[in-house]
């Protein structure tokens, strides 16, 4: 007969493997999966290189569900805000969404969103995103973005990598509020930094 404590335990210790794995497959230490992309800044379309972008220091690689959506926007503001934290810490910034570029050269401008601050890429194929061992589930019929755009797409779990210059990944953050995704982004390209 199992105790209450002991499935209590069971529980707990089921619910961590679950949540640890529901947001990321890759986890610290493992090798960043090199990745270009056609991305976006302010407006203006560019060919995002994760091995460029490394050579200058760490990489902030954040997936999220959608441009224009509430959360994402949310998120992708808070990076525009806190960019010089970032900055100053020696890392580099860029969103992954399986959205297609035109989209993201809006959301890119948007001073809503990443306010002509924060880089984005297209992950249209989702190759990226799998390459990452991230879940894609399906948007469902009809859903829209905040600009009443219907969302065409599959949609990525809100998953942060910080990859070090090593190209190995320092961090992984899931499973966190778009704003304290970012704050723990932050605390720990502060602290590989030291």
């Amino acid at each position: 007969m199992i105790t209450k404590t002991l499935a209590a335990a069971l529980c707990v210790a089921a619910l961590a493997a679950t949540a640890t794995s529901a947001f990321a497959a890759l986890k610290e230490g493992d090798a960043a999966p090199d990745f270009k992309a056609s991305a976006a800044l302010a407006g203006k379309t560019f060919d995002f290189s994760l091995t460029d972008t490394l050579r200058r220091g760490p990489v902030v690689v954040y997936f999220y569900p959608a441009a224009f959506t509430g959360g994402c926007s949310i998120q992708a503001h808070s990076f525009a805000v806190n960019l010089a934290k970032f900055q100053a810490a020696g890392a580099s910034v860029v969103g992954v969404s399986l959205d297609k570029i035109g989209k993201l050269q809006a959301f890119s401008a948007d001073p809503q969103a990443c306010a002509g601050k924060i880089a984005v890429a297209s992950d249209a194929d989702g190759r990226i995103a799998k390459a990452y061992e991230l879940a894609l589930s399906d948007t469902p019929a009809g859903r829209k973005d905040s600009r009443g755009d219907e969302i065409d797409h599959a949609r990525v779990e809100r998953t942060t990598f910080v990859i070090g210059r090593d190209g190995k990944i320092a961090a992984v953050v899931g499973g966190l509020a778009p704003q304290a995704n970012v704050e723990q982004a932050l605390d720990v390209v502060t602290r590989i930094q030291r």
